[in-house]
């Protein structure tokens, strides 16, 4: 286990960007730069409504917030030197591969925190699994969501639990790492997030089993864990090379889970305030250019209690419950870093809207006077059916995750945005100072 440690040092700051944050020297590349392409954090907290608890002392503080994030493979390049061939996206210079490319996470939180002004964040990197040879390696998700939960939440304390970075090699290691990873993040912590997700169809029942039991002890010791609904709409994604499988993704679709959608989100980026939200879906002809809001209904799960009623569900439990901005073409601003330079990119995916439902629970269990409120879906699915429900949450009504996956899926699957719960984004996104005192009561 790596210690704890605050994100410390200054850096010199020469770029104003499109909000007036002066950006680090050394900065490679800016999404905040125009044309302005994500969102710095003070406007984040405008948009879900966080900065008025922040202004009341609701920081998160006395609160620690897990993620279960795979390490970089070994001798992975630093952003600044690219691995041959690497290849950055399309209108960008860096950082190439940022999945695969490795980072110091300590160098990124300070970085993230100078620029924007937040208290130092203090993080644990538990290398239980994934060995003690370089702890504060990091890849791009575990800066992305580290960074949203400490904007969320700067008081609270990170807590990272490495996976082996051969996890994503096969399916049998993923779902080995998935349970190691997820029975030791629920293990000493307030809040958990698992930071990707596999398809129903690769865990046996055994599997299922065990993935349960830990979340039983989860619930039972009052540890929230959320996860993203994956980033692929309808399907699963075909992580190891296999067709695409039309259903929902573990840890989601358990019911002892908070499953987070993906959103568009609609604002004015220069005055932060909030205009409207749309399901994500990044789906360009057949190209599933940045992907979509992951969502359907478990093949595994029938609906549990606290769906019953809810107009959409049948007999299935219903996946995802809650959304947040998940689309990189204005997703949060976070801070990678390497060689010297920087660069600030979009967050993306569903793993950022869980990493926002993250801090938000952090903020959540400090209002309740530092009394962990565990799990939460009946308390949300008890907000979302009151007459409360439109000034706690943003009703995402339009859009959908309907992706037509050729190859090498066959076939067109997925869901409708509507009034109310819908299988894209859940009851929708937050308005955190009214849903916070709401959750807390």
């Amino acid at each position: 286990m790596a210690g704890c440690t605050g994100s410390s040092g200054a850096t010199a700051h020469s770029t104003a960007t499109a909000d007036g944050t002066a950006a680090p020297a050394g900065v490679v590349s800016d999404c905040l730069l125009a044309p302005v392409s994500c969102y710095a954090p003070a406007l984040f907290r405008v948009e879900y409504g966080i900065a008025p608890l922040l202004d009341r002392g609701i920081d998160g503080r006395g609160e620690t917030v897990t993620v279960v994030a795979v390490a970089p493979p070994p001798g992975a390049p630093s952003p600044s030197a690219p691995s041959p061939g690497a290849t950055s996206p399309a209108g960008t210079a860096g950082p190439p591969a940022a999945v695969t490319a490795a980072s110091d996470i300590r160098q990124d939180l300070a970085a993230f925190d100078n620029m924007f002004r937040l208290p130092a964040a203090r993080v644990q990197v538990v290398t239980t699994l994934a060995g003690a040879g370089s702890p504060w390696q990091a890849a791009g998700e575990e800066v992305q969501d580290t960074e949203i939960v400490h904007t969320v939440a700067p008081a609270a304390a990170l807590r990272v639990v490495l996976l082996p970075a051969n996890v994503p090699d096969s399916a049998a290691k993923a779902t080995a790492g998935m349970l190691a990873g997820l029975r030791l993040a629920v293990s000493g912590t307030d809040v958990a997030l698992v930071s990707f997700s596999l398809g129903e169809h690769y865990f046996s029942k055994a599997h299922v089993t065990q993935m349960h039991a830990i979340l039983v002890g989860a619930a039972a010791h009052h540890v929230t864990v959320i996860a993203g609904s994956g980033d692929n709409g309808g399907f699963s994604e075909a992580d190891f090379g296999d067709t695409a499988v039309e259903e929902v993704s573990l840890p989601a679709s358990d019911p002892l889970v908070l499953a987070a959608g993906g959103t568009t989100l609609d604002g004015n980026l220069s005055a932060g305030f909030y205009i409207g939200e749309t399901a994500w879906n990044g789906q360009a002809g057949f190209v599933l250019s940045s992907g979509a809001s992951g969502g359907g209904f478990s093949h595994l799960y029938a609906r549990p209690a606290y769906q019953d009623g809810v107009h959409g569900i049948s007999t299935a439990r219903g996946v995802p419950d809650v959304a947040g901005e998940a689309d990189p073409k204005g997703g949060w601003a976070f801070v990678f870093t390497g060689g010297g330079k920087s660069w600030i990119r979009p967050a993306s995916g569903t793993s950022a809207a869980a990493s926002l439902w993250g801090g938000l629970m952090a903020l959540a269990d400090q209002y309740a006077h530092n009394h962990d409120l565990g799990f939460v879906n009946p308390a949300i699915y008890r907000i979302a059916r009151s007459s409360g429900y439109r000034q706690a949450f943003h009703d995402v009504t339009t859009g959908s995750n309907i992706v037509n996956m050729p190859y090498p899926a066959a076939g067109v699957a997925g869901y409708q945005a509507g009034p109310g719960w819908n299988a894209v984004t859940g009851w929708g996104s937050p308005d955190a100072q009214v849903l916070v005192p709401l959750l807390a009561a």
